[in-house]
């Protein structure tokens, strides 16, 4: 999903969790459903062998610098306080994205 506010374009910082071994892959792009289509496509080096993703968690940043520092904040984070950080502050709520919730592996 691609949203363009008055200005600029918005850029997406996510979480997915793997349905196969419900690791984390967290990301930022500017377009949310094309990157998740992507990593379950297994066009990502990264995320192939761990497909199908659920998208768990993201928020919307006005510039990609933006995304790009709360990326690497959350990039770090432990299993346990990724899970944390996705109960703190839960997603926004968009047409025609959906979000599933996590489990805890």
């Amino acid at each position: 999903m691609l949203i363009k506010s008055a200005f600029c374009f918005m850029y997406f910082v996510y979480i997915l969790q793997s349905q196969k071994n419900s690791s984390f892959y967290k990301g930022s792009t500017n377009n949310l459903s094309r990157r998740v289509a992507e990593h379950n496509a297994a066009k990502d080096f990264s995320t192939a062998r761990f497909i199908p993703w659920n998208l768990v968690w993201f928020t919307q940043k006005p510039s990609k610098s933006q995304a790009m520092v709360l990326e690497k904040k959350i990039k770090n984070l432990s299993i346990e306080r990724t899970l944390s950080f996705i109960l703190k502050y839960p997603s926004e709520k968009v047409p025609g994205i959906k979000i599933e919730k996590p489990i805890h592996p």
